[in-house]
């Protein structure tokens, strides 16, 4: 449905340059929800304002629906209001001055394709009734709440039917608790719909709960591609383990590695452990194992297991639902979860076993 190849683009000024897309591509399916993941600057909005038409590539094509829009070698430009695509800015980018009836009507009116005034009545309320803003036509757009602003924007990008529904961080504005809410709506409005998405957010709680895949970006450059389960439990490198979720992050060097099960043997300053090499080759040198705190398990001296090293609690943090431990093993420390009832105290000594299936080495 949505397909970006090559796309690269470089902002210019006065002092300097900045690439801020680097050779980018991907592909999203028809319905498909995709997210565009990764810290400010790292270029994924310019990537969303490239598909929208809002910024003009250096090189690449952009597809949508079979058809291309952006193409710097053909020549091919189709402006934003005919490319068929609805969105949602971070500031909503809602009218002041006008009704929520207005805003939503307004790409109605003032659209490529006029409506007649009868099927706009009937397109808007439909549009507000399946974001739960039925009953509030009349009421001045500021006089709505946050999570109702944001149902507005949402109201008025769909009301044109687009195939392609781009979000650009929609639920920044909105506190903790509306925006877990939000979330949840959020992704059932959209599966409704059946529109294909892309979505840009810097949280990765959002990407996580929200995508049919992820697209993780670092310094204009997509460094992994794939489901929310993959790419949590198998990043590809160290800086996915750590923007994605925690992660402990070991050095060490591989001693051994079996070619039948993609597992080995790492030297670190822990101990030797049996870890999860990944694809590829790994480096015997420098690498890093990677191993995420809610899979440090505490477990008894005689336990019989592999991976298991001894530290001191450091320190702890109640976290409401589990316990946050610092553990000091030699000169490294761990950080893992515990359940408040079964959590150490500072200064215990514990027992820690590190399963091999959830220790992941990466090059470092």
């Amino acid at each position: 449905m949505i397909e970006v190849k090559d796309l690269s683009l470089t902002y210019h000024s006065d002092r300097e340059s900045h690439l801020a897309v680097d050779r980018v591509s991907f592909r999203v399916e028809a319905g498909e929800f995709y997210t565009l993941l990764g810290p400010s600057g790292c270029g994924k909005t310019t990537t969303l304002r490239c598909v929208a038409g809002l910024e003009r590539p250096d090189s690449g094509e952009i597809v949508i629906d079979n058809e291309p829009v952006s193409s710097v070698v053909s020549g091919v430009w189709v402006p934003p209001n005919a490319r068929a695509i609805g969105m949602v800015f971070q500031s909503y980018a809602i009218w002041p001055h006008m009704s929520v009836f207005d805003n939503v009507a307004f790409p109605l009116r003032y659209g490529v394709s006029k409506t007649r005034s009868d099927d706009i009545r009937t397109r808007v309320r439909e549009s507000l009734a399946m974001v739960q803003l039925d009953g509030l036509e009349d009421r001045p757009a500021p006089h709505l709440s946050g999570g109702q602003q944001q149902r507005l924007a949402l109201a008025r990008a769909l009301v044109m039917e687009p195939k392609v529904l781009l979000l650009d961080e929609p639920l920044s504005n909105l506190d903790a608790k509306l925006r877990e809410e939000m979330r949840v709506e959020l992704r059932k409005l959209v599966k409704s719909f059946g529109v294909t998405t892309i979505f840009v957010t810097h949280e990765q709680i959002e990407a996580l709960t929200l995508s049919d895949e992820i697209a993780v970006m670092n310094e204009g450059r997509i460094v992994q591609e794939g489901s929310p389960l993959e790419i949590y439990s198998r990043p590809s490198n160290s800086f996915v383990a750590n923007f994605i979720g925690q992660s402990n992050m070991v050095p060490g060097k591989v001693s051994a590695a079996s070619q039948n099960d993609g597992t080995g043997t790492v030297d670190s300053p822990i101990g030797a452990l049996h870890c999860v090499l990944g694809a590829g080759d790994v480096a015997r040198n420098g690498v890093m194992i990677a191993i995420r705190p809610e899979n440090v398990l505490i477990v008894e001296p005689a336990s019989g297991l592999d991976n298991i090293v001894e530290g001191v609690i450091a320190s702890r943090i109640f976290l409401g639902s589990s316990v946050e431990c610092i553990v000091t093993v030699g000169a490294t420390d761990l950080r893992i979860l515990a359940h408040p009832d079964m959590a150490p105290g500072e200064g215990e000594a514990v027992h820690l076993q590190l399963p091999a299936r959830h220790c992941l080495v990466m090059r470092g």
